[in-house]
């Protein structure tokens, strides 16, 4: 009795994404797994007993078809632990088949061959092997046989190229074969059919004969030949059958799914068991719906495949595209041409995902933003490119150099014509590898370029503006989080772009609207050999000398500014230890424990023998923080009060910049000593833009950030430290001095999660019935003056959450203030959602 054997053990990398979480063979065609088609053709033509070789996820196979009974087979398994070839892994199975003659036949190529036909001329021919041949347009891609008038095969060509190419009938991997083939091999060793066995058999002149077959095949070799294998038996080309009932012509539907009488389904379509197709829903033509499939009204599915429990929602719009299991598509989305969207993804309202995108499986994609490269790593492509301090991902995985010649790009069409851009990064390979892929990108564009290498961030800003550049790009880790690269884009003055440059970057990125210069135009690469040498001239210029012998213990954080610090803080006069002076991004502390342990270590030198201070610098040189004569840690608030404190008593009638954030206490501090305040939003950007308006002295935060904007109008540790020092010799006293007259400060502050949905509504009421307000501040945020203090509700622009800061005269009341608003944000989000 006539055996097959099924091969069934590839993984179908080509079909990636759909084949990530599934093996070849059982991806549906027609709501139908491809090896279900396979073994339901081995039955029509009387074939019962079937061995299916397994090897990729080998146990879903077996699960699915089990026995085979409910197929009208026998079937048995043969699993390879390692991969034995096409034939090896026929002989791994030679017990199944010693009986008679057997066919092999692919458990992921779709074909309504006619065995029968086949078999019967393998026996008129008493042929030894048999090879069922197809005629293709293009037989590049496949092994290529040669045959007599009589069938006989005369030579094998596997993937020849075009001057090769004697015959368009191509080997299908059907093949009937006689059971003594199989002595021809050795057990667990690996061997191929067209590549081993078929041409010894040639060489020794045995009955070798191609059957060419009149009927269909199609190896599904890659997704635009699945999605036309879809359309070739919707349209029946393909004579294999279709799960459900012909409920009109060209109309297949499965049991108790539904169609609004309004919807139009445009044949041929087939749609899965417990369907539902709302009312003004458009579907077809060749569409296949899986089972469990919810489309809502105003869908229009064309010419796609959608798999089991996905959600189509209202007005999406799939366009020849492939849908996976359980995938969400919310309203108004749009899925492009050749897209593919994996399993389990979610794809939030007015998505829309560009043609020959993929999308592996379990990712999200925030509301609004448009997909226009394939996202493999990761989980989530974001609405908007830029957060507070610029593009930040996961290094290599979402911040690639793929994205990063797009980004580089965007920025560079956006600029004038050969326009200088500087570029600079930290220590780390990953900002080594993605900045080159930007400085490519901005060649590509007609950009200059003007290399800093490897140097700390306030050095770039002051760079920029000291040459006129138009831009800069800097790359590094993010602070805070070593695993995250940070892409940040400078404007001509050094700062943050406008949130106006951010989005034309956006635009040109999304769109991928890039400015393409003719060859014989592109930019130059050149290196900014005097970078650091001009600004430390400038630093020296603007500073004072130290009228002491100031001694100092400097941690450098393993950051660039090793380099030169130690020299410049020579030059005003000042003996430094310094630690951790050698450039090495991935040591550079950036956790809030990691700090202190930098701290600590500072603090017990300064304290052993005896110092003056001790600093600091973290994040490439934006940050600070001290330890006092006495070894006490100063930071935060605590710092940026000495250094107010300090401004106002050096300078006449000076003009400081704080966020929304700062302490009232502060601003007292501050007017009381004849200094003026002004008030800037929370993010990095504003306060930066506070410090370049007309008469400010000095800006800062309250987490060691600090612009004295003579030099430039950037955070900058180093020069900070050096007006601490400059100034505390004008006063005539001692850092320590200067902490003990600083009043006490009461904040509090806690982040509250919060739906993005929900954010809106919870703003409106705050901003209506403000609770016991007797003032209000929209600065940024809802600011609440009350109880004699204050309470600040910001929310995030960035993450679905709110920001609560207070400020009373105890800790306990700021605390209680804090508890007050977030227990009020978190009623209202309930309401709201």
């Amino acid at each position: 009795m006539m055996k097959a054997v099924v091969m069934a053990g590839g993984e179908g990398s080509r079909l990636r994404p759909i084949t990530a979480n599934r093996p070849k063979p059982l991806v549906p065609v027609g709501n139908m797994p491809i090896m279900e088609h396979i073994i339901r053709l081995l039955a029509r033509h009387g074939i019962t007993e079937v061995v299916a070789t397994l090897h990729y996820l080998a146990d879903e196979i077996s699960a699915y078809f089990d026995s085979g009974e409910d197929y009208g087979v026998n079937l048995s398994y043969s699993i390879e632990d390692t991969p034995l070839g096409t034939a090896g892994s026929v002989k791994k199975a030679e017990h199944l088949l010693r009986d008679d003659s057997f066919v092999i036949i692919s458990g992921d190529a779709l074909t309504d061959c006619d065995l029968t036909k086949a078999i019967a001329f393998h026996k008129e021919k008493k042929s030894l092997a048999t090879i069922v041949l197809y005629r293709v347009a293009s037989p590049l891609e496949f092994g290529v046989v040669i045959t007599d008038d009589s069938g006989r095969i005369l030579r094998f060509m596997e993937k020849p190229s075009w001057s090769e190419v004697f015959s368009d009938t191509v080997n299908t991997g059907i093949y009937i074969l006689e059971p003594e083939i199989l002595e021809r091999m050795e057990s667990g060793k690996s061997y191929d059919w067209s590549q081993d066995i078929f041409p010894e058999l040639l060489r020794e002149g045995l009955p070798l004969y191609g059957y060419v077959m009149e009927d269909y095949w199609c190896d599904v070799g890659n997704l635009l030949q699945y999605r036309e294998a879809q359309e070739h038996l919707l349209s029946g080309r393909v004579r294999l059958g279709i799960p459900g009932t012909e409920a009109e012509p060209g109309v297949w539907l499965g049991a108790n799914s539904q169609i609004d009488p309004s919807a139009l389904v445009i044949p041929p379509v087939c749609v899965g068991r417990n369907c539902k197709i709302k009312a003004g829903a458009r579907i077809g033509p060749h569409c296949a719906l899986g089972d469990n499939v919810l489309v809502e009204g105003g869908a229009t599915i064309e010419r796609s495949v959608v798999w089991d429990g996905s959600y189509i929602g209202a007005n999406v719009g799939v366009h020849s595209a492939i849908i996976g299991n359980r995938c969400t598509i919310k309203r108004d989305s749009v899925i492009g041409e050749d897209a593919v969207v994996g399993d389990r993804c979610l794809l939030d309202t007015n998505t829309t995902v560009r043609p020959r995108v993929k999308l592996w499986p379990d990712k999200v994609i925030e509301r609004g933003a448009t997909v226009t490269m394939s996202l493999v790593w990761g989980n989530k492509w974001r609405g908007n490119l830029f957060r507070e301090l610029g593009v930040a991902g996961l290094s290599n995985i979402e911040i690639t150099p793929e994205f990063a010649t797009r980004l580089g790009s965007a920025f560079g069409s956006i600029l004038p014509d050969r326009a200088t851009v500087v570029t600079s990064r930290d220590s780390s390979r990953s900002s080594r590898m993605i900045k080159r892929a930007i400085m490519a990108s901005l060649l590509s564009v007609g950009c200059e370029v003007l290399d800093m290498q490897s140097a700390p961030v306030p050095v770039a800003r002051h760079f920029i503006t000291s040459i006129g550049a138009a831009g800069a790009v800097n790359v590094r880790k993010l602070p805070g989080n070593a695993r995250v690269t940070l892409i940040e884009l400078f404007d001509a003055r050094g700062n943050y772009l406008s949130k106006g440059m951010e989005r034309k970057v956006e635009t040109a990125f999304f769109r991928e609207d890039f400015h393409r210069t003719d060859p014989e135009d592109l930019g130059m690469i050149e290196y900014a050999t005097r970078a650091i040498e001009n600004y430390m001239n400038d630093f020296t210029h603007l500073s004072e000398a130290t009228q002491k012998n100031r001694k100092v213990v400097s941690d450098l954080g393993f950051s660039a500014i090793s380099a030169f610090f130690p020299q410049m803080a020579g030059r005003l006069g000042i003996e430094t230890i310094n630690l951790n002076s050698y450039n090495d991004a991935k040591r550079s502390p950036r956790t809030e424990a990691e700090i202190g342990r930098h701290l600590d270590s500072i603090k017990q030198i300064v304290g052993t023998l005896g110092y003056d201070l001790g600093a600091l610098f973290t994040n490439e040189g934006e940050r600070l923080s001290v330890v006092d004569d006495r070894g006490r840690i100063v930071s935060g608030t605590q710092l940026l009060a000495a250094l107010a404190l300090l401004t106002v008593r050096t300078s006449a009638h000076p003009k400081i910049a704080l966020s929304v954030t700062a302490s009232s206490v502060l601003e007292e501090l501050v007017r009381d000593n004849g200094g003026e305040v002004l008030r800037t939003k929370a993010d990095v950007r504003s306060l930066m833009e506070g410090c370049m308006q007309e008469g400010v002295s000095f800006g800062g935060d309250g987490t060691g950030g600090f612009v004295f904007p003579q030099l430039h109008t950037g955070f900058d540790a180093m020069f900070a430290f050096a007006r601490l020092l400059g100034m505390l010799d004008q006063v005539g006293t001692t850092l320590a001095e200067i902490i003990d007259e600083l009043p006490k400060f009461h904040m509090s502050y806690e982040q509250v999660r919060c739906p993005w949905e929900a954010k809106g509504a919870v703003m409106r009421v705050l901003t209506e019935e403000p609770p016991g307000s007797s003032q209000v501040e929209l600065i940024d945020g809802i600011k609440v003056y009350r109880d004699g203090g204050w309470v600040l509700v910001l929310p995030d622009s960035f993450e679905p959450v709110f920001h609560v800061y207070a400020e009373t005269e105890t800790d306990q009341g700021s605390s209680s203030l804090v508890s007050e608003l977030s227990g009020r944000i978190k009623e209202l989000q309930e309401t709201a959602i």
